[in-house]
């Protein structure tokens, strides 16, 4: 099976990252994570970025004002797929919890909670700390690894 998935980084005035609770999601269901999910077919990246987060938290995002953080292919118990990584510099609105999120709050990208999606820490590290565009997760995160 093959994803091509879209993930949004929201930061607020601190720095702080938005993340949601993932509630009644196939994948990732108790977890915090980024805003996001997959790409519908003839939908843009942007305009797909700019739907979910609408959507799970409630924001309304520009799409063309959405800057590319970076790309990561992920190949992971049998599943592969293409993850585009957003940050929308504005957005407007109020934070809440909606469409398959049970929650929502502002974490620091260095202070996650123990309980976040698994390779959400290294992906943020990479490519909202140290700027690397392309990254890959092969089999677990363990196996992540930069490309330049």
């Amino acid at each position: 099976m093959r994803n091509l998935l879209v993930w949004v980084v929201v930061q607020d005035e601190r720095g702080r990252v938005l993340l949601g609770r993932r509630d009644g999601s196939a994948y990732g269901h108790g977890l915090w994570g980024l805003p996001g999910g997959q790409v519908e077919p003839g939908e843009g990246l942007p305009e797909a970025a700019a739907r979910e987060v609408r959507e799970e938290v409630g924001l309304s995002l520009d799409p063309p004002g959405l800057r590319v953080l970076g790309v990561r292919r992920y190949e992971v118990d049998g599943a592969q797929g293409t993850d585009f990584l957003f940050r929308a510099p504005d957005w407007a609105g109020v934070p809440q919890a909606l469409h398959k999120t049970s929650e929502v709050a502002w974490f620091a990208p260095g202070d996650l909670p123990d309980d976040a999606l698994p390779w959400l820490a290294p992906l943020l590290d990479a490519h909202l700390n140290r700027g690397v565009f392309v990254t890959e997760q092969l089999s677990d995160v363990r196996a992540a690894r930069e490309l330049t």
